[in-house]
C-alpha cells in the first residue's frame, strides 16, 4: 500500500477489489430477483424437462442405426441426468420436503415430450430435440439468469452456469446434425407436427412457465397412441456381417505366443464392440420402471462410457491406419439379451461380465498389454476403460446385487443368464445369417502396412472362432 493513500475505494471495496467474492456487482446485487417460490417453480420445470430428455435421449439409443447419433445419444442422456441430479439436489435446499418432483408440472409439457419420444423418424427426433426442447430449455435459463438476484442464490445461478456450458455443446452437435440429416422436403412434411410442439410450450407458459398459457387446443399428432419401446439394435450400413462370431478377440490376447502390438487391434475391436453395452443398457433403463432416481443417474452414466469405450476403439483404429470397417461388429449380444432376456437378467449378465473384468486376467492385463505394446494411445485408453469398470462394478453392487440377493447369488444367476444367449454360431451359419467370414488378417496386415513392417505369419493366420466358447473363454452347449 502507498503512503497516504485511502484503502477504501468510492465503491466501498478494499482498493477496488472486486466486490461480493466476485459474483456480480454491487449495483446487480442490489436489484430484487426470483422469489424462492418462483424459482422453485421453474427449477421443477428445468428438473422434468431434463428427466425427460434423458427418457428421450435414452429409448431412442438402441434402435438408432447411426453410429454417430447412438453415441450421442448415449452422452447427450447422461449429461441430462446429472443435470436433473444437481437440480433434485438444489430443489432440496429451498425449504421443499417433500419435493414432489415426480409430478407433472404442466400437462401440455407432457404432451410436448411425449411427442418427441414418439417421433417416428430420426429427422423429426432431430429436430424435435435440437430445435425444439434443448434451445427451450436453454432460452429458460438465459431469462432466468437475467432474473434472478446472483447473491441471493448464488447456488442457482452456478448451477445454470454449468448448465447452459454443456447445453452448449449438445445444441451445437444437433445443429450439424439436423443439417446433415434433414433436409428441405423433410422439414416441410413435418412442418404441421412442428407446429404443435411450439403450440405445446405456448400452452404451457414457455418452458419455465414464466409467460402467460395461451389457451389453445392441442391434439396429440405422433403420441396419439402410447410410444412402445423398440428393443432390436439397429446399425447403418457400415455394419456388416452382424451376426459373425469368426475372431475370438479373448484366446488371442490371452495367447503369451502373439505379440502385445498385434493384441492392441484385438483390444481396439473389442472396445469398439463395446457399442452394444448401450444398446442393451439403455432398454434396461426404459424398461425398469419405479426405482431410485439414482439408479438411472447411476446407469445413465456406465451407458455413456461403455459408448465412449467403443468410440476409444474407433480412434484405436483409425491411429493405427486401420479402416474400422473391416471389422465385424456383431450385434449377437445385446439383440439377443434384448430380445430373449428380461432386463433384470441383462443386468445380471451384465454384473457379471463386470465382475469378472476384475481379476489379473482382466482389466488390468489388457492395461499392461497396452504399456508393454509400444502404443501409448493403448496404454492411455486402457488406464481410463480399467479406472470406469471398477466404477461399473460397484453401480452393479449397489443395484443389481440387492435385488437377487447376495454376491454369490448375483454372480451365479449372471453366469445362468449369460448361457441362455450364447451357443448360437452354428444357428446363424445354417439360417444363412453369417458365414462367419475371418476378417482378422485384413485388421492385421492394414495395420501392419501403416507400422511399416512384414506381418507375422503366426499372427496373420489366427483363426480362432467363438464356436463353443463365449467371450470369457467358458464351454458353452450349442444351439440349433
Amino acid at each position: 500500500m502507498k503512503p497516504n493513500q485511502d484503502p477504501v475505494a468510492p465503491s466501498g471495496t478494499y482498493h477496488g477489489l472486486p466486490p461480493l467474492a466476485g459474483l456480480c456487482t454491487l449495483e446487480e446485487a442490489s436489484r430484487p430477483g426470483l422469489l424462492v417460490e418462483e424459482c422453485v417453480g421453474r427449477l421443477k420445470r428445468y428438473h422434468y424437462a431434463c428427466k425427460r430428455l434423458h427418457e428421450i435421449f435414452t429409448a431412442r439409443i438402441t434402435a438408432e442405426p447411426i453410429y454417430e447419433l447412438k453415441s450421442a445419444f448415449s452422452l447427450h442422456a447422461y449429461v441430462c441426468a446429472e443435470h436433473a441430479t444437481s437440480l433434485r439436489t438444489r430443489v432440496g435446499e429451498m425449504r421443499e420436503p417433500p419435493l414432489r418432483l415426480e409430478m407433472v408440472p404442466s400437462e401440455p409439457l407432457r404432451v410436448f415430450f411425449d411427442e418427441i419420444l414418439s417421433a417416428p423418424t430420426t429427422a423429426e427426433l432431430l429436430c424435435g430435440l435440437y430445435e425444439k426442447a434443448l434451445p427451450a430449455l436453454e432460452a429458460a435459463l438465459a431469462r432466468h439468469a437475467a432474473q434472478m438476484n446472483h447473491l441471493a442464490d448464488a447456488p442457482t445461478v452456478r448451477w445454470i452456469r454449468f448448465a447452459r456450458l454443456e447445453l452448449a455443446d449438445l445444441l451445437a452437435f444437433g445443429r450439424q446434425a439436423v443439417a446433415q440429416l434433414v433436409d428441405a422436403p423433410t422439414r416441410t412434411a413435418m412442418g404441421d407436427w412442428l407446429t404443435l410442439l411450439d403450440a405445446c410450450l405456448a400452452a404451457a407458459g414457455g418452458l419455465d412457465g414464466s409467460a402467460a398459457p395461451v389457451d389453445q387446443p392441442l391434439v396429440r399428432q405422433h403420441s396419439a397412441r402410447p410410444y412402445v419401446y423398440d428393443p432390436v439394435p439397429q446399425r447403418d450400413e457400415r455394419f456388416r456381417d452382424l451376426w459373425n462370431q469368426a475372431v475370438n478377440a479373448e484366446a488371442f490376447l490371452y495367447d503369451p505366443t502373439m505379440p502385445n502390438r498385434a493384441k492392441t487391434l484385438m483390444i481396439y475391436f473389442k472396445r469398439l464392440r463395446e457399442i452394444d453395452v448401450p444398446e442393451m443398457m439403455a432398454s434396461i433403463l426404459t424398461q425398469t420402471r419405479d426405482k431410485p432416481w439414482g439408479y438411472y443417474r447411476d446407469l445413465a452414466r456406465q451407458l455413456w462410457d461403455e459408448a465412449r469405450h467403443a468410440l476409444m476403439g474407433e480412434v484405436g483404429f483409425l491411429a493405427n491406419g486401420v479402416d474400422w470397417q473391416l471389422a465385424r461388429v456383431t450385434w449377437n449380444w445385446s439383440y439377443r439379451l434384448n430380445t430373449e432376456c428380461t432386463p433384470l437378467e441383462r443386468h445380471a449378465v451384465l454384473y457379471f461380465i463386470e465382475q469378472g473384468l476384475m481379476g489379473k486376467t482382466g482389466k488390468r492385463f489388457e492395461w499392461e498389454v497396452g504399456l508393454q505394446s509400444g502404443d501409448p494411445l493403448a496404454a492411455t485408453f486402457q488406464d481410463y476403460d480399467w479406472a470406469d469398470e471398477v466404477l461399473h462394478a460397484r453401480i452393479g453392487r449397489d443395484w443389481y446385487v440387492p435385488a437377487v440377493g447376495d454376491a454369490a447369488q448375483a454372480v451365479a444367476y449372471g453366469d445362468e443368464c449369460w448361457s441362455k444367449i450364447v451357443g448360437n454360431w452354428h444357428q446363424v451359419r445354417e439360417q444363412g445369417l453369417t458365414q462367419h467370414d475371418n476378417w482378422w488378417p485384413a485388421v492385421y496386415q492394414e495395420a501392419c502396412h501403416h507400422w511399416g513392417i512384414a506381418p507375422d505369419p503366426q499372427v496373420l493366420a489366427y483363426n480362432t472362432t467363438y464356436e463353443g466358447t463365449r467371450a470369457d473363454l467358458k464351454t458353452v452347449a450349442a444351439s440349433g
